[in-house]
């Protein structure tokens, strides 16, 4: 009982974090955003009993997705400005 608590509320702040990645003006609060929706998918995985799933989420979606928004959002800057 207490898992599908957690799972729900986890679920729910996938659906924030979402809305705000996408409705936010700022592109640094989105990328962060999109961030923590890959990272709260991954302890969800884990509640799910999906271990492999949950790493590979973290490790990919979460941590190189990241870096690499930022990455070229630098280089994005650098051009323009």
């Amino acid at each position: 009982m207490i898992q599908l608590i957690i799972a729900l509320f986890i679920g729910v702040l996938i659906l924030i974090m979402a809305v705000i990645a996408i409705i936010h003006k700022n592109l640094v609060v989105g990328i962060i955003a999109a961030g923590a929706v890959s990272l709260f998918a991954s302890v969800l995985y884990l509640l799910l009993s999906a271990p492999d799933v949950a790493m590979t989420e973290a490790a990919i979606g979460s941590g190189l997705s990241t870096i690499i928004f930022f990455y070229v959002l630098n280089k994005i800057k650098r051009q323009n400005g």
